[in-house]
């Protein structure tokens, strides 16, 4: 509440409300929102109506019409001042009467959204206006971390195909440690098969023969 949202001006604005930068979220960009409400033209508005008096009801429209055309000057003037805010502000009119006597003035909202970038919301459209802002928002941070993960999946995939290639070369060495014992398997079981007529001396015998390592135990 009450701030000052331009560079170098002491001008304070009723609301604003802070959003993250559209370059960088931590920097914050601010939306001014300013309440206006012509209460006696609008009182006197009503009472015309109320009677039918159609020339008070013209005079009395087109001077709420002059008056919201000033206060949104001078909420453009201001309160607007990219970056530092966004490109626009809100004029907030409290009562729906008032906003929808705003809205049969032909032309004027258009009017205060092209020549000062003022967006005139009542109640229930300011309340639709934020959830709007705070979805997309809320899509953007969604979109920002999207693309953080997909970073991640990609670091992930990089490696896992290393580990991939890593398990590969593993695998080869492993069969051609395999292929080895096997035929080292086969090559023995072919001098068995030679000498399986030669007779077996005694150990100790061997030993004075092929001397060599003790016994070796093998579990």
């Amino acid at each position: 509440k009450n701030v000052a949202t331009k560079k170098g001006s002491n001008d304070r604005v009723e609301i604003a409300i802070k959003l993250p930068g559209k370059d960088n979220p931590e920097e914050k960009v601010y939306l001014p929102i300013d309440a206006k409400f012509p209460i006696e033209d609008y009182q006197r508005l009503q009472e015309a109506q109320e009677k039918g008096d159609l020339e008070s009801i013209a005079i009395y429209n087109k001077s709420i019409e002059s008056t919201i055309k000033k206060e949104a000057k001078k909420i453009s003037e201001k309160y607007i001042d990219p970056p530092n805010t966004t490109d626009f502000a809100i004029l907030f009119v409290p009562i729906e009467g008032l906003y929808a006597e705003i809205l049969r003035t032909a032309g004027l909202a258009e009017f205060l959204q092209r020549e000062y970038r003022v967006t005139i919301a009542g109640p229930t459209t300011l309340a639709a206006l934020l959830n709007s802002l705070q979805m997309g928002f809320r899509t953007l941070a969604i979109q920002k971390r999207s693309s953080e993960v997909w970073k991640v999946l990609g670091a992930v995939k990089t490696e896992f195909k290393k580990f991939g290639d890593v398990l590969a070369n593993t695998k080869k060495k492993l069969d051609s440690a395999r292929n080895t014992l096997d035929q080292a398997e086969t090559r023995t079981r072919q001098i068995t098969r030679k000498l399986k007529d030669v007779e077996e001396l005694p150990a100790a015998e061997s030993a004075k023969l092929l001397p060599g390592d003790d016994d070796i135990e093998v579990e």
